[in-house]
């Protein structure tokens, strides 16, 4: 339809302006992320992807629209993955699409004010409707890959802390130690029993020394898992030795009705590591 048309080139010959207008506008010492930016890179890089938006969103009102809702997706996809968006928060850049989205909307009326006698308020009523219908899908479409990826990213580093968390580290060619630091919860407690007791198979340990003086609370569950840690290892022959437990720990492990009889506990490492493997029991 014509009234279309003649709107998408009116707004197409506004993306300069508008994203002039945008930037001059945009509160960078209140901002983060890649809107904090003030390098010349930073700020172009930032003025193109604002332009790239005008150009994708303009085409709801263009013969291609159908043939562009695709790319368009794809293209807010991409830049919710981008790394100067993942280091940006959300509600910032959200803050800035609305931001804009009150351009449209302004820029609507204009166009409708210097042609008073060809369109219906019908007619503006539509468009704006469409604009924050679509601006709507956009901002969905860009929080759920935003945070799509923000948790795999979170579960990937929560991975790789895991492993480096629970190293068996090699004292001899059959003794090892096994030093835990940190929050011990429900996950990591299971990542333990399963990692541990694989790494002391392929590295042949008989005896393990497992310290706990960087672990300063537990609640019950972990407690019980520690203990099921101490008895997995032994059924496949590794002895084991606690050592520098809290109280906090051993209150914890008290109040559950835990008995450390069957388990060596030294108040230090360096006790546990005077240890003579074969009295361990």
């Amino acid at each position: 339809m014509k009234q279309w048309k003649d709107l998408y080139h009116y707004l197409m010959s506004q993306t300069d302006r508008l994203t002039e207008d945008w930037y001059a506008a945009l509160e960078k010492e209140d901002s983060a992320g890649i809107y904090a930016s003030a390098t010349a890179e930073h700020v172009q890089l930032l003025k193109n992807q604002h332009y790239k938006l005008h150009h994708y969103f303009f085409q709801i009102f263009s013969e291609e629209k159908q043939a562009s809702v695709q790319s368009f997706k794809e293209w807010v996809m991409e830049l919710a993955s981008d790394p100067s968006y993942l280091a940006t928060p959300l509600h910032e850049v959200l803050r800035e699409l609305y931001r804009t989205r009150g351009e449209y909307l302004k820029l609507v009326k204009e166009f409708a004010s210097l042609h008073k006698d060809e369109y219906s308020q019908e007619d503006v009523d539509q468009w704006n409707e469409m604009i924050i219908d679509t601006m709507d899908k956009v901002t969905t479409v860009f929080t759920e890959e935003h945070n799509r990826i923000l948790a795999r990213n979170y579960q990937a580093h929560r991975e790789m802390i895991y492993e480096l968390s629970a190293p068996v580290i090699v004292l001899n060619e059959t003794t090892g130690l096994l030093p835990l630091v940190g929050e011990i919860d429900h996950s990591r407690a299971k990542f333990i029993i399963e990692k541990t007791l694989k790494q002391c198979a392929q590295k042949n340990i008989d005896v393990l020394f497992i310290d706990l003086s960087g672990v300063v609370a537990i609640d019950g569950e972990v407690a019980q898992r520690l203990f099921q840690l101490h008895e997995s290892l032994g059924l496949i022959g590794v002895k084991t030795t606690l050592s520098g437990v809290r109280p906090e720990v051993a209150q914890t492990a008290v109040q559950l009705g835990l008995s450390f009889d069957k388990i060596p506990v030294t108040s230090t490492l360096s006790r546990a590591l005077n240890y003579n493997p074969k009295n361990l029991h």
